[in-house]
């Protein structure tokens, strides 16, 4: 019986090791599937991440209060005459939206800290392991969330979120830069990956709320779980993160600080922060102002973002399209878009009713696409032309600009309101994205630039950096003085000069 049950354990290990073998080899194979699989592993990645980033919007608020209001009860029962205790939960309750407000920002407060590690690690060492990386610790996250039973351990899982998004939002995106080398397929593909990412920041409120409703707080971030570990899965069966040692033989990319310094990287990663800033300061402050203003109902306060998702897939489109007919105007496209940003968030305080406000949020969205769509794939083209084509540290900058913005909107947006009000918040932000616009007008001639320019020069005047450098500077200097490389009976690497004729062959070198 023990004889049957291993010879039926090592039959059974024997078909899962050719099943890996089989998708591994279908995979190698086909270079067009292989980037198929790529795209859809990183997009799930990312609308992992966005939806856990906004899954909490209708939950956590409520269950903080009701966790607050459970210890306001139990500390009345214990000392119902503390007037000491009575005043500190009072400040705690006065403390509430500044608590919420801090819970939301750690994530893109701490993504912001480790981009520039994060960017630093993924050149060093390929796209391949951080994803996995990121992808565990989101894992970890989503669990933490659902388990969670206080405010400090909702920080803690918030805060793990944003170390693990910093890996796999920037790995992701490289991945595809790296994998999408032709402008036109790496535009299609970025924009792919873009609507992934407005799906699950607009369809997780609607998602997270009705869940939590009826099966309670654990379920949404528990399907978010599952999801996340297929996808980790997927990413260790398919992409092989421990096993691949290519990045042995590729060039060693340019340090992400002379990266922030290109002026034409600094101008890509101002338009990325500016043109989500109205999104990242409206979705903190629109609520109230709905409830004030026009006594919205909770239905209406939880749909008022889900209709933007599809003019967002619109503008992504559209800038596509675009993008493969006239692709020297690619800046154009940007400044189109934060134009329409700006045009839309100053008609934001206009509106009287929730019919009226989604066209301006949904004017919003289309722009961000327009600049996201545009700008991203201007990123990895810059990398090409003016660096080395190395795409962790550039993507780490566009995620910098992005957690800018998110960082300061839950923290920042309200005393913005209280201040100065909502009006004035949304009128400066317009303001903001239509003066920037013309700022775009810097990378008009960026698509005259030889995509060759770069490497070739690193190589020749900056002298080897890396591995790779170096075996091409050894086979420049081979070629000069007519050697060719032999093999004698004892295994040893020699070079011989080559006659005329070889060299006239038409052979290896010609």
């Amino acid at each position: 019986m023990a004889a049957s049950s291993t010879n039926l354990a090592q039959s059974a290990a024997s078909k899962l090791s050719q099943m890996s073998e089989r998708t591994k080899q279908l995979v190698i194979q086909d270079p067009e599937r292989q980037k198929r699989i790529i795209l859809v592993i990183v997009c799930i990645a990312l609308l992992l991440d966005n939806m856990l980033y906004m899954v909490i919007v209708p939950i956590i608020p409520d269950y903080l209060e009701e966790l607050q209001n459970a210890a306001d009860k139990a500390q009345e029962a214990i000392l119902p005459t503390n007037s000491t205790n009575s005043t500190i939960h009072k400040a705690t309750k006065g403390n509430f939206d500044l608590q919420i407000g801090v819970l939301f920002a750690s994530k893109a407060i701490l993504q912001l800290l480790v981009n520039p590690l994060s960017g630093t690690f993924i050149d060093r060492v390929g796209y391949d392991i951080p994803l996995f990386i990121g992808l565990n610790v989101m894992f970890l996250s989503t669990l933490t969330f659902a388990f969670a039973e206080n405010y400090a351990t909702l920080f803690l899982a918030r805060s793990m979120q944003g170390l693990g998004s910093a890996f796999a939002d920037t790995s992701g995106i490289a991945l595809i830069a790296d994998k999408y080398s032709e402008e036109a397929e790496r535009s299609k593909a970025l924009g792919i990956a873009l609507a992934f990412i407005s799906f699950g920041s607009l369809v997780a409120p609607p998602f997270g709320g009705v869940l939590y409703e009826f099966a309670g707080k654990r379920v949404p971030f528990l399907i978010l779980a599952c999801i996340c570990l297929a996808d980790g899965v997927l990413c260790l069966t398919v992409l092989k993160p421990f096993s691949n040692r290519e990045r042995e033989n590729m060039p060693v990319g340019t340090p992400i600080y002379k990266l922030m310094i290109d002026p034409y990287i600094a101008v890509v990663a101002g338009a990325l922060t500016i043109c989500n800033i109205p999104l990242a300061f409206l979705e903190p402050t629109i609520a109230n102002w709905m409830e004030e203003n026009m006594h919205s109902s909770q239905w209406e306060i939880g749909m008022t973002w889900f209709p933007a998702f599809f003019p967002h897939v619109l503008g992504v489109y559209l800038t596509v399209k675009l993008a493969a007919k006239y692709p020297h105007l690619q800046w154009f496209y940007g400044a189109i878009g934060m134009v329409f940003i700006g045009a839309s968030s100053c008609t934001v305080p206009a509106c009287k009713n929730f019919g009226q406000l989604m066209i301006p949020l949904c004017g919003i969205c289309f722009g961000i696409a327009f600049v996201d769509t545009a700008l991203l794939p201007t990123l990895g083209f810059l990398v090409d032309v003016r660096h080395v084509s190395v795409y962790g540290s550039v993507y780490a900058i566009a995620d910098i600009s992005y957690c800018v913005a998110y960082a300061l909107g839950p923290v920042v947006a309200g005393q913005i309101v209280h201040d100065l009000g909502f009006v004035q918040l949304n009128l400066g932000m317009g303001l903001a994205n239509v003066l920037y616009a013309p700022a775009l007008l810097l990378l008009k001639n960026v698509t005259q630039m030889k995509p060759s320019f770069s490497e070739r020069n690193m190589l020749l005047e900056d002298g080897p950096t890396g591995l790779y450098d170096t075996i091409k500077m050894e086979e420049r200097e081979k070629k000069r003085k007519g050697l060719c490389t032999t093999i004698d009976e004892n295994g040893t690497e020699t070079f011989a000069q080559r006659s005329y004729s070889e060299e006239s062959s038409g052979g290896d070198y010609a």
